[in-house]
């Protein structure tokens, strides 16, 4: 009899079986596959699952059949490997993408109209601003009796007369007022009393100034920075009570321009142009006024990083003028430079002794 007994292949019985005696309800099996995920081992025909392994090999089968001695067939590998297989023999190379084509600087400019917040809002309304020009002034292309010469320090007045000739004495020098000191950058006669700052006479001679002109125009200077993002970049311009209505933000695909008005400083102005490194999305472009700042969000018009805000422009000499001194010839510094800057930036620097000046001066160690 040991001779006709056979092993049952069927999963969850494995008993050894007579075929003669092999009945339609013999065999107690599973007919579906093992599963084993998250600690749970089960079966996939009657979701029966434990975390134990023993009380997962004592499950009863779902199934009543015949033993069989044939063995199932083992469960198909899962299609995700063969597909990863695929993909690492089969890479696929993506096509490089074409750059734009880079519109003309000279292209129209788009105005933005900013979101203005309102604490700056409230500032510039309430702000008291300074008339750049005297509400009873006449004509200012017409010389009128009573118009004052626009040299600094001079308070002379034309009178129609001899004494419209004689010379001018003025500061041709802006003036600085820092820790408490008043005094002009081109003579620096310092002073704490405002009423003797405002006396003091000019360090130069000329002749009368009756009309302004563009270079007396003032100039704000303010500090700005810029980031990136993948797919935008920000430009911050850092500047105070300038006015958000008289204030002009432009655009267009390469090139940004703004110009902040100042209106409690005369009306001075702050200019940003700048021809933009990539190219960018004009109709996605936003800007935000703050209090302290000027936000500007331009959108990438193509993938990548820019790696600088803009690009460098070739600096034109300015052309100068017959009478102008060279300035090769001259080592002094010129009235002018004083009004580019305020003492105020300089830091002085102690170099000390150089070991080159030493070795050449005799010191005499007595």
């Amino acid at each position: 009899m040991g001779d006709k007994m056979l092993r049952c292949y069927n999963r969850g019985c494995g008993q050894e079986y007579d075929p003669e005696k092999n009945f339609s309800d013999s065999c107690r099996h599973h007919p579906g596959a093992p599963f084993f995920h998250d600690a749970y081992k089960g079966w996939s025909c009657c979701n029966k699952k434990s975390v134990d392994f023993t009380e997962f090999l004592s499950i009863k089968g779902c199934t009543v059949s015949k033993h069989s001695n044939i063995k199932p067939p083992e469960p198909e590998k899962p299609v995700t490997v063969e597909n990863e297989e695929n993909e690492k023999t089969e890479e696929k190379i993506a096509p490089i993408r074409a750059l734009m084509e880079r519109p003309p600087l000279e292209t129209a400019m788009t105005e933005i109209q900013p979101e203005v917040a309102a604490a700056l809002k409230d500032t510039i309304d309430n702000l008291k601003t300074k008339s750049a020009t005297l509400e009873c002034e006449a004509d200012a292309n017409e010389l009128t009796v009573g118009t004052a010469c626009k040299n600094s320090g001079c308070n002379y007045c034309f009178s129609d007369s001899a004494t419209d000739g004689n010379r001018c004495r003025y500061h041709p020098g802006v003036p600085i007022f820092h820790e408490g000191m008043k005094y002009w950058s081109c003579c620096q006669r310092k002073t704490s009393d405002f009423a003797v700052f405002m006396a003091q006479p000019g360090c130069k001679y000329g002749q009368h100034k009756w009309f302004k002109d563009n270079s007396d125009k003032k100039v704000v200077q303010c500090r700005y920075d810029w980031h990136q993002t993948p797919t935008s970049v920000i430009v911050s311009i850092y500047a105070k009570k300038y006015h958000y209505a008289h204030s002009k933000i432009k655009v267009n695909p390469v090139r940004l321009q703004t110009v902040l008005i100042f209106s409690d400083q005369e009306n001075a102005n702050f200019e940003l142009d700048l021809e933009l490194r990539g190219i960018i999305d004009v109709s996605k472009t936003t800007a935000h006024m703050f209090a302290s700042k000027v936000e500007i969000k331009m959108v990438k018009a193509e993938p990548g990083s820019w790696s600088r805000l803009d690009l460098p422009q070739e600096k034109v000499q300015p052309v100068r003028k017959i009478n102008d001194k060279d300035p090769d010839k001259s080592n002094s510094t010129s009235d002018a430079d004083f009004e580019c800057f305020s003492l105020d930036d300089i830091e002085t620097v102690n170099q000390g002794l150089h070991l080159s000046e030493m070795s050449t001066t005799k010191v005499n160690l007595d």
